[in-house]
């Protein structure tokens, strides 16, 4: 192989695998990509395959593209027919190839979760609903059952399996008497519902030519299953297949590849169970932990050289993951899975104790600045990239991201949703609102704030009192503008925004929404104002552009796939897409600014940094609260076999693993004792676990603190976009406290601003304050 890395031998163990099963147990940091881009080309070069002779399976396109990229530089001369996919991808190819053979169509629609939801949403009453359709939120439940349908092909649970359970449930008439029969009775009931809405629900997809993400991995076992010569094809030309992340599989997907791999059986799978993080996607840990049952001749390779961390964070992770025995692979198969360090390097690890979440975010970030002068200072490569803050949960990160950018600190935070939160498409859809109706309060609000108006606060405190005073609609007031004691400057203003409103409204009338939308940006400066920063390298401007093309392919994939193309036909449709719970994905780019990366566990994973802060870590932050599924899948139909301890619990552990073995150098515990509410916080079970040496970063003492003390300092996390001269009464009454216990951005709104809603003086608050640093969804502004 050209420009081979030298291996260790294990990993040349691995490599160089001939014939038969095997199972290659891949710890954090021990090269696994390497070994399975180096097996693919052994395999070709030594002749024993062909490049389309074999199936690589991963679980995402940029791992699919990675590894094709590092099987081409090892050998010399690429190939361009290697079958290395997502399951999700190798299943739609071979049902778009083969579809016929099982009754479905070659050009079917493959919908994502929304548009399940919008589907089902549409054909409501053909579901013959009870339970799961309460009459004062009949759509509360479509989201559960779409994920419990999801669950069932996971599972390879057919509707017709679900419904004959349905009917054999026994009740037994002698000892089931009184209240406890008539439980039995609906809880018989209720499963016929669900099993009959499952049914229904496919019923649907196939009548509308779609299919969800679990149909292309059992149409495809279906296919295999009902037509054997077909599966004998792929049979005879996939001599060799490869499983990535296998502990992430379901038992779906791992009944594909038993059926496809055989009878040859060269099958390798790489995986690592304690990295098993995907439970919520449905994946089966119990797949790798009973692999070699199913295959007792398997070879077993185990990589325990870590080419990342420092040998004390290792042992660190080590103490902290043997609690999840015996269930571990470790236990099962009696190997040594213990993490050997490469590298010879002291390790960092602190624990930082804070009183307040907001002080434990100062704390960090004051610490991410001290590594970054001593390394500098001393000479050595420095980067802000070299740096990450790993949340459990996005709606952490406000914090951190308020203190970073306090502190000058450039921070990237990676989140995977809400795109429709980001304050740019806000601000593109509340004004088309405004072209649909002049007098949605809430939207014009947005719009008059937009900074190249140059309408000035004062004048828009003047506007919004006066609308709240009269219970007009704010651009009812705009044209009494000058009554109020708005200057000439602002009137011309005014007038400019209200003209272009107009002539926006026209277009409206006859262009398509992308065309609209453009025209906003354009003729308002806008779009020119983002460009200009960008070409001067303001990286949040940069970033808005980035998000700008992320949402205007959303509003392509609209008009592709509506004949009505309209603004007012747009809006229809995402007030459906907001109302079945979509925040918008955010994709990330090959572009890697340098700074510091805010994202969660689950987003590191496969990822590396010099120093990571792990933070909130207390009971019900991480681990996290253990919450059930709204529909559970009744015990007989699952087919997995299930660990013997607490799998939630487990799960979180594995979680915390993933985080600290991301760590090169350095790891930092943070926990403070306040994150708002009346009691003191638990440092999380893990730490105890975990034994940490004395070396603790006190909490900060004198802090002040009041009984709206949290409430207004985790309020300090948004941004300011309210006026900065606004003035906070001296009193408040039960009515002002109420609005901001419920919702510090509703006080503000309500009793400073006066800001009116369309029809009356009430407000259009959501039911929870956003923690977005825009405004999001406490507004109903979408």
């Amino acid at each position: 192989m050209s420009s081979s890395p030298t291996l260790n031998q294990a990993q040349s163990q691995a490599v160089t695998h001939d014939n038969g099963p095997l199972l290659i147990v891949a710890g954090a940091g021990t090269g696994k990509t390497t070994v399975i881009a180096q097996r693919l080309a052994w395999l070709i070069e030594q002749k024993l395959a062909k490049p389309n002779e074999i199936l690589a399976l991963t679980f995402t396109d940029k791992a699919a593209g990675e590894m094709e990229e590092r099987v081409d530089a090892l050998l010399p001369y690429g190939f361009l027919d290697l079958w290395v996919q997502t399951f999700h991808a190798f299943g739609e190819r071979l049902l778009k190839a083969h579809g016929l053979d099982i009754g479905l169509s070659n050009d079917f629609k493959l919908l994502t979760p929304t548009d399940a939801w919008l589907l089902v949403r549409e054909n409501l009453d053909k579901f013959d609903l009870d339970y799961y359709r309460p009459l004062g939120n009949p759509t509360k439940f479509i989201h559960a059952m779409i994920r419990h349908f999801s669950r069932c092909k996971d599972e390879m649970v057919t509707p017709d399996e679900y419904i004959k359970y349905a009917e054999n449930l026994v009740l037994d008439s002698d000892s089931a008497l009184g209240d406890a029969k008539e439980i039995l009775g609906d809880e018989k009931k209720r499963l016929y519902e669900i099993a009959n809405a499952y049914h229904t629900y496919n019923q649907i997809l196939l009548d509308n030519n779609a299919l969800d993400f679990g149909d292309l991995i059992n149409y495809t076992l279906k296919l295999f299953q009902t037509r054997p010569k077909i599966l004998e094809t792929y049979r005879r030309q996939f001599k060799y297949i490869l499983v990535d992340e296998f502990q992430d599989t379901n038992l779906a997907q791992y009944e594909l590849i038993k059926i496809l791999s055989a009878p040859l059986q060269n099958l390798t799978v790489v995986g690592d169970d304690d990295q098993a993080i995907y439970k919520f996607r449905g994946a089966s840990i119990s797949n790798i932990l009973h692999f070699k049952n199913d295959y007792p001749n398997a070879k077993l390779v185990t990589l325990t050289e870590n080419y990342r961390s420092a040998q004390s964070i290792l042992d660190k992770a080590y103490q902290l993951i043997i609690n999840n025995n015996p269930d571990r692979l470790e236990e099962k198969l009696k190997i040594n899975k213990k993490l050997i360090a490469k590298k010879t390097i002291t390790g960092q690890i602190e624990e930082i104790h804070a009183n307040t979440g907001i002080e434990e975010a100062r704390q960090v970030v004051e610490k991410i600045q001290t590594l970054k002068l001593a390394d500098e200072k001393a000479k050595l490569e420095s980067s802000w990239n070299d740096f990450a803050i790993l949340i459990r949960s996005n709606a952490t990160a406000d914090s951190f991201m308020h203190a970073l950018e306090q502190a000058g600190v450039p921070f990237q935070f990676l989140a995977s949703k809400g795109l429709y939160r980001e304050g740019l498409v806000l601000d593109i859809i509340s004004y088309l609102k405004l072209l649909d109706n002049y007098h949605e309060n809430p939207a014009m609000w947005r719009v008059l704030n937009m900074p190249f108006w140059n309408i000035a606060t004062e004048d828009i405190v003047k506007i919004t009192h006066q609308a709240k005073k009269k219970t007009w609609s704010i651009f009812e007031t705009l044209k009494h503008a000058s009554a109020l004691g708005v200057g000439e400057t602002g009137i011309k203003n005014i007038e400019k925004m209200l003209g272009l409103l107009a002539k926006h409204a026209e277009l409206a009338r006859y262009e398509s929404v992308g065309k609209v939308a453009y025209a906003f940006l354009n003729d308002s400066g806008y779009l020119k104002n983002l460009v200009t920063k960008s070409a001067e390298g303001v990286s949040e401007s940069m970033r808005q552009i980035m998000f700008l093309k992320q949402y205007y392919d959303t509003i392509i994939k609209f008009e592709e796939s509506n004949a009505e193309k309209l603004t007012k036909h747009y809006l229809a449709y995402l007030h459906y897409v907001l109302e079945s719970g979509e925040e918008g994905s955010l994709r990330g780019t090959d572009e890697d600014p340098e700074a510091v990366k805010i994202m969660t566990v689950h987003s590191a994973k496969g990822l590396e940094f010099k120093h990571v802060f792990l933070v909130n870590l207390v009971e019900q932050k991480f681990p996290s609260t253990n919450r059930s599924e709204s529909i559970e899948l009744p015990d007989k139909l699952v087919k997995e076999i299930l660990p013997e301890g607490d799998i939630h619990l487990q799960e979180e552990r594995r979680l915390f693993y993933v985080g600290l073995t991301r760590a090169k150098e350095s790891v930092f515990f943070c926990h403070a004792d306040d994150y708002g509410g009346t009691r003191k916080r638990k440092p999380s079970r893990f730490l105890n676990e975990l034994n940490l040496p004395v070396n603790v970063i006190p909490a900060k003492a004198g802090i002040q603190k009041n009984p709206l003390d949290s409430r207004f300092r985790e309020n300090d996390n948004k941004k300011n976009i309210l006026a900065p001269n606004a003035v906070i009464p001296p009193h408040f009454s039960f009515t002002q406290l109420k609005a901001f216990a419920t919702c510090p951005l509703q006080y503000r709104f309500a009793h400073i601003l006066h800001i009116p809603v369309k029809g009356s003086a009430s407000f259009s608050f959501g039911k929870k304050s956003n923690t977005n640093p825009f405004i999001g969804r406490s507004f109903n502004f979408l």
